[in-house]
């Protein structure tokens, strides 16, 4: 970030490569839509830029990121005035896998992705970075302002949730 703020662009990019698929899926899985998800990838990375030269690292840098990208999250839903989600489908498998198998796997996909884009935004957001982002209690806590005890309570209602909505799932 001192690089950055000097005006260092190759750190810049350093940092993008570093940072930008991380922030990308986690803006899909939270809004549902790559077009958006772009977006918000593309303003973090500016706010970034614009912030170099104040940043403090008072929390880790991740840490610090991931807040960016969940405010920028809610700024998009908020913009949306609640609309439904539209689900990011995977790519299809290439002919010669066995389409029965892929189809259920596909299926169960969907089926998981539909139970977490229906859990209220704050669930979603504190299953995401702890499932996918691999972010501690602490972490997010951090990440999203919240207290300890808050994000511990929308983890365990999502995981209740999802557990409800996918109990009749076949497993693999």
């Amino acid at each position: 970030m001192r690089r950055i703020a000097l005006e260092d662009r190759a750190a810049l990019g350093l940092l993008v490569r570093r940072h930008q698929d991380r922030i990308r899926a986690l803006a899909v899985r939270f809004l549902g839509d790559p077009h958006l998800a772009d977006d918000v990838c593309q303003d973090a990375f500016l706010r970034i830029l614009r912030s170099a030269r104040s940043y403090r690292p008072e929390a880790g840098f991740t840490t610090w990121v991931y807040r960016i990208v969940a405010n920028l999250c809610w700024d998009q839903r908020r913009k949306a005035a609640r609309a439904p989600l539209r689900l990011h489908t995977p790519p299809e498998r290439p002919a010669g896998d066995n389409p029965g198998s892929a189809d259920e796997q596909g299926e169960r996909i969907e089926q998981v992705r539909a139970a977490v884009a229906a859990l209220p935004d704050r669930q979603r957001l504190a299953l995401l970075l702890h499932r996918y982002q691999g972010l501690s209690h602490a972490e997010i806590a951090a990440s999203t302002g919240w207290s300890p005890a808050a994000v511990e309570s929308c983890l365990v209602r999502a995981y209740a949730s999802l557990r409800a909505r996918l109990a009749g799932i076949e497993q693999p």
